[in-house]
């Protein structure tokens, strides 16, 4: 990387949190950007130096996009949108569209990530094979990570306003929720 260094972003997706990096050269038009570490796109000799860069971002093909605008003179801001919202905004949603623990089993750091509107359960960026199942006060959606029994209990918490409450649950121990 060089010294064109102009903006880093951490996003956090079900299918683990993304480094995007940004290089803009502001004298030769060059525009490079780089997810995990790894260049996806690179644009030189740009004589247009505002505007915007849509590239994709996880397994799933997130649609991210940098904005580049003039401030003042030589001076330039870049925001990033996901899924076409701000990054502050997204993160802000999918706070309420997700549930995440993060623990360590048997030495190794996971990261479980619960899709509410999907029931989709994910860990370490991979999609865990589920298996869900009514119950007296909600649900749960049963599923192994290594040779632990895990389950995510759905229960209502009596108040609209509250909603469902996502609890994890493994080999029978509540883990708590964090928040990204």
């Amino acid at each position: 990387m060089s010294n064109d260094l102009a903006g880093v972003w951490e996003v956090a997706l079900s299918d683990g949190v993304h480094r995007i990096e940004f290089e803009h050269g502001t004298t030769t038009g060059k525009r490079v950007i780089y997810v995990d570490g790894k260049e996806i796109l690179r644009r030189d000799w740009m004589f247009k130096l505002v505007g915007k860069e849509t590239f994709s971002v996880g397994k799933s093909e997130t649609k991210a996009t940098i904005n580049i605008d003039a401030v003042s003179g030589f001076a330039y801001e870049y925001t990033l949108e996901i899924n076409g919202k701000s990054l502050k905004k997204y993160m802000e949603n999918r706070s309420k569209v997700t549930s995440t623990w993060v623990l360590n089993l048997d030495g190794t750091d996971c990261r479980v990530v619960l899709e509410k509107d999907t029931m989709d359960v994910w860990c370490n960026g991979q999609n865990i094979e589920t298996a869900g199942e009514f119950v007296d006060d909600g649900t749960e959606t049963h599923f192994s990570l290594g040779d632990h029994n895990c389950c995510v209990k759905a229960v209502s918490s009596g108040k609209r306003r509250d909603g469902i409450i996502h609890t994890l649950l493994v080999d029978g121990t509540e883990i708590a929720e964090c928040t990204e």
